[in-house]
């Protein structure tokens, strides 16, 4: 069934209502709620479907800005529930205003299912960013504040307005007192209407082949190269295809695509090369399959072969890193390898997206009103639990981590970066008696004496064994730059039964070595550069949780915590 989106309301100091618009009288349905004010953008409005499309009239005829969005259709339509629509925009076209840097020619701003509801906005930007499609960019968001609201200032040269939404969901015959728009006056401004006139396409900006391979769309290898400012990537045609075989769509499959395209690359310098373009979380996603894939090429006893599966499924969505593995496995024997764990995945049904959702949700629930460290304990003990076959259903993982529920267990946070990286700052932030090991050789009589560092080490374990002595809290703040060197402080957060965070700070060589010239006790250059060069930060599932820190200081991304999941 095709369904006419509504007309949005303008609010009442909109200055760009005609004659003809409606206004909105009553703002009852926004006071006091949650709203989230994102731009207007000047295109067509168009509802997308499983098996078809339309612009904002049901009988739409042709237009060649039409088009494009026809081909995204065909490629997400299979994607879309059944009885579900996608409302957006189509910006394939130029109207009034000339867009240069646009991410994508659609723009998706609702989504609306079966039953004829408008999902909340976090859902409705969880399921495009899925599907690969982008939403307007977010001007404001809080509980409704009409002055906060007005005093938002837009460049009326590039922005033709903001629509104003609340952020939980809604029935369809509540459309009019939960949304409405602010358009800048004149909003028209040409004086022939765009689908008479010749086609002029919008500008795509720099981030646009990304969201077009997100979206479905063949890879352009030195387009995606460009954005991320790297020198080439392989050929992309094999592993595309075996991610459309496997209906990845969105950041999974742009991480499959760009993780085989960088298959030869050091997982350590991606993580920090790919982050200005795509993000934190998404750079860690792509860095861990390039430095994970090989392990699937190698002979593994099957006995144990599920259980390291499922340790895998924290670190990677196994469907994505098995395409990666197969597309650069580089002979017979590495193929063979790749596709019998591809097999024990399936029979383990490990394969899809999210295969413990079912496990972490029922877990999430039982323990509603927990706190967070008591939560992701349960939920680590869970997997493991899992891992290891002692457990298959949410209702066997409840049973199982009674154990944790009263959180008297200690906690450890365990810093992992560079010289510079900012350990000891993120660490001031943190509760628990904290654990330096440039303190300790401070206190015997260098900071940079680096001859006594057994005898510092073990100062330093013999402390953090009284810390966690009892339900305290412990931070461990050393450079602890490769798994050999954590090993020792995870022995002794697994012998006391600790919580353990590992927090890994993310900072590229340019901004360490800035801030080495900076400090008050700066190393060696190249003291900096052996470190670079041993530095091997941990995978997710290493420790019960992993926390991301990037160069602001602030927690980009998390592993291993219950409310936190990607979905």
């Amino acid at each position: 069934m095709r369904v006419h989106y509504p007309r949005t309301p303008h609010l009442p100091w909109s200055p760009g209502a005609a004659a003809d618009d409606i206004r909105s009288g009553d703002l009852s349905g926004l006071a006091h709620r949650e709203v989230v004010v994102t731009e207007k953008l000047d295109g067509e409005n168009t509802t997308l479907y499983r098996d078809g499309l339309h612009a904002r009239s049901l009988d739409s005829a042709h237009h060649p800005s039409r088009t494009w969005v026809k081909a995204l259709q065909g490629r997400l339509g299979p994607r879309i529930p059944e009885g579900w629509r996608v409302c957006g925009e189509n910006l394939f076209a130029r109207h009034s205003l000339p867009y240069t840097d646009l991410d994508s020619w659609f723009y998706g701003f609702s989504v609306w299912t079966a039953e004829d509801r408008c999902l909340d906005w976090d859902a409705t930007v969880r399921f495009l960013r899925r599907l690969g499609v982008p939403t307007p960019r977010v001007l404001w968001r809080g509980r409704y504040d009409e002055r906060a609201i007005r005093a938002l200032r837009l460049d009326l040269d590039r922005h033709e307005g903001y629509v104003v939404r609340t952020t939980e969901g809604f029935a369809r015959a509540e459309f009019g007192s939960r949304a409405a728009k602010w358009v800048r006056p004149r909003h028209v401004q040409t004086g022939t209407h765009w689908m008479h006139a010749a086609v002029v396409e919008n500008g795509l900006g720099p981030d646009a082949p990304l969201w077009h391979v997100r979206s479905g769309g063949a890879p352009d290898a030195a387009a995606l190269a460009e954005t991320l400012r790297m020198p080439e990537l392989a050929p992309l045609d094999e592993i595309s295809a075996r991610l459309d075989a496997l209906g990845r769509t969105g950041d999974a499959r742009l991480n499959g695509i760009l993780a085989a395209g960088l298959g030869t690359a050091r997982r350590e310098h991606l993580l920090t090369r790919l982050t200005p373009a795509l993000g934190l979380p998404q750079a860690r996603r792509v860095a861990d399959l390039v430095g994970l894939h090989p392990q699937l090429a190698r002979p593994y006893p099957d006995e144990d072969r599920r259980a390291g599966l499922v340790r895998l499924t924290a670190a990677a969505d196994l469907g994505v890193l098995h395409a990666v593995a197969a597309t650069l496995a580089a002979d017979d024997a590495e193929r063979e390898q790749v596709a019998w764990s591809a097999l024990h995945a399936e029979d383990a049904e490990l394969l899809a997206p999210d295969p413990l959702s079912a496990l972490r949700t029922g877990l999430g629930e039982a323990l509603d009103g927990l706190p967070p460290d008591v939560r992701d304990r349960c939920w680590a003990q869970a997997r493991e639990a899992f891992a290891a076959g002692r457990i298959a259903t949410a209702e066997e993982a409840v049973a199982a981590t009674w154990a944790w529920r009263d959180g008297r267990f200690p906690r450890l946070t365990h810093l992992c970066g560079p010289a510079g990286s900012g350990k000891s700052t993120f660490a001031a932030t943190l509760p628990g008696t904290r654990i330096a090991l440039d303190d300790l050789r401070t206190a015997r009589g260098s900071r940079a004496d680096q001859r006594d560092n057994a005898a510092v080490l073990r100062e330093g374990l013999a402390a953090l064994e009284t810390a966690l002595a009892g339900p305290g809290a412990a931070v461990w703040d050393a450079t602890s730059l490769n798994r050999h060197q954590r090993s020792h402080v995870q022995a002794i957060a697994r012998r006391r039964d600790a919580l353990l965070t590992q927090v890994v700070l993310v900072v590229d060589e340019a901004e360490l070595t800035r801030r080495n010239a900076a400090r008050a006790h700066p190393v060696p250059a190249e003291a900096l550069t052996a470190q670079l060069h041993r530095w091997s930060p941990p995978y997710p599932g290493q420790a019960h949780r992993t926390w991301y820190v990037g160069a602001d200081g602030t927690v980009a991304d998390t592993a291993g915590t219950l409310d936190g999941e990607e979905d």
